[in-house]
């Protein structure tokens, strides 16, 4: 019988952030909600999907360099959101802290996948 393959820890953590972002987007206003808030669970949701893709690759470093560059988006569709009070400082931070921290272990598989 084969094995069931255990999800990164990465996937995992985009994961949850993914919830905590889509719960805190929720409570955007309606002017945001629908803009700047669809293109930020956008793009968590399509940063999740890439890791997973990941996961189950052969070939993970080119997947994991996009993932790179999706980060980037987040980080600067969440410095937005921050500017325009959308977040606390302390959920920005809590954010920014997540994405650091994902970025990190994406790298970090990146450099024993090639």
């Amino acid at each position: 019988m084969a094995q069931k393959q255990e999800l990164p820890v990465v996937v995992l953590k985009a994961y949850d952030f993914t919830v905590w972002l889509v719960k805190k987007v929720e409570h955007f206003p309606r002017s945001q909600r629908f803009g700047l808030g669809e293109r930020l669970n956008s793009a968590a949701i399509d940063l999740l999907l890439r890791l997973v893709d990941a996961a189950y690759a052969k070939e993970k470093a080119g997947i994991l360099l996009e993932v790179n560059a999706m980060l980037n988006r987040i980080r600067f569709l969440l410095r937005l959101a921050k500017d325009l009070n959308l977040f606390t400082l302390d959920s920005y931070g809590h954010a920014a802290e997540i994405l650091e921290e994902i970025g990190r272990m994406a790298g970090g598989w990146r450099k024993v996948s090639t």
